[in-house]
């Protein structure tokens, strides 16, 4: 396993890298306090994933009744996707959110204005009283910059410090068809358990969307021979609304129980947006 790796890519934004846990931090503050805290967030780092690794068999395994993990970020991961039990979901599905939740916890001091850490477009953030920040989300990362992205201010007052994205279009394996699946929760690691179901559930049957068992995709894929959708073609608009209603229904739900703020779904041009 090769060790960790930091750069500098501005006055105020930082890349940390080891193995797939990719980084990028922005801090603003006052410099003594910044400078703490991105010391504080490297060190930390450095242990994650031979944190993670260390307990990956049982992070692959669907969540049962008890958690039996041991590390902070794998508990807080479990803990993220008991929610939504006994759907099935492995801990797995908030790993992104959960590291970024970890280490923006460093910057969580006095001196910090605000702070944010973007693990493959999971974010979660810090924010003293009166700061504010500002998101671009888009529909279809994958035409930008012809792509409209919409802008997302997150104040400090608001109960949002997790932003995680999801899609077939994704890093990430999807069960679904939705293009993307933006969710605001009060923590990033349970925005990342929630983008992944909701994604999920905007779904339809057509002989323009491929799917594949994930395993033969991914061998250690925790989703096993489960279908993931490999790729989506041109679709009636009947069953993009259709699909996107049924996510919206079920993210409705998450609402409802105060697990998530707000969820914009989006498909092939089309989409939903769920507040509180």
């Amino acid at each position: 396993m090769n060790g960790a790796v930091r750069a500098r890519l501005g006055p105020a934004r930082w890349h940390f890298q080891h193995g797939p846990i990719d980084l990028v931090i922005g801090a603003e503050g006052d410099a003594d306090a910044v400078r703490a805290a991105l010391e504080a967030a490297w060190s930390r780092f450095q242990t994650v994933l031979p944190e993670l690794v260390s307990e990956l068999s049982c992070l692959r395994e669907p969540v049962g009744d008890r958690c039996a993990l041991r590390g902070p970020i794998a508990r807080r991961m479990w803990q993220a996707c008991a929610h939504f039990s006994p759907a099935f979901i492995t801990p797995m599905a908030a790993v992104a959110g959960s590291v970024a939740q970890e280490i923006v916890g460093c910057f969580a001091r006095d001196g910090v204005h605000r702070a944010w850490v973007n693990n493959g477009g999971d974010i979660a953030l810090h924010l003293a009283p009166g700061e504010r920040v500002t998101l671009a989300v888009c529909a279809d990362p994958r035409r930008l910059p012809d792509a409209q992205a919409d802008r997302l201010v997150i104040e400090a007052d608001s109960a949002v410090r997790g932003v995680a994205t999801s899609g077939w279009r994704g890093r990430s394996f999807s069960l679904g068809i939705a293009d993307a699946v933006t969710v605001l929760a009060g923590e990033a690691a349970l925005a990342d358990a929630a983008a992944t179901l909701i994604a999920n559930q905007v779904d339809g049957d057509d002989p323009a969307i491929e799917r594949r068992p994930a395993c033969e995709i991914k061998d250690d894929s925790d989703l096993g021979r489960l279908p993931v959708t490999v790729r989506v073609g041109p679709l009636p608009l009947t069953l993009i609304e259709a699909a996107l209603a049924r996510g919206a229904r079920f993210a409705q739900a998450l609402v409802q129980r105060d697990l998530i703020v707000q969820a914009m779904l989006s498909l092939q041009g089309r989409s939903r947006i769920v507040v509180s």
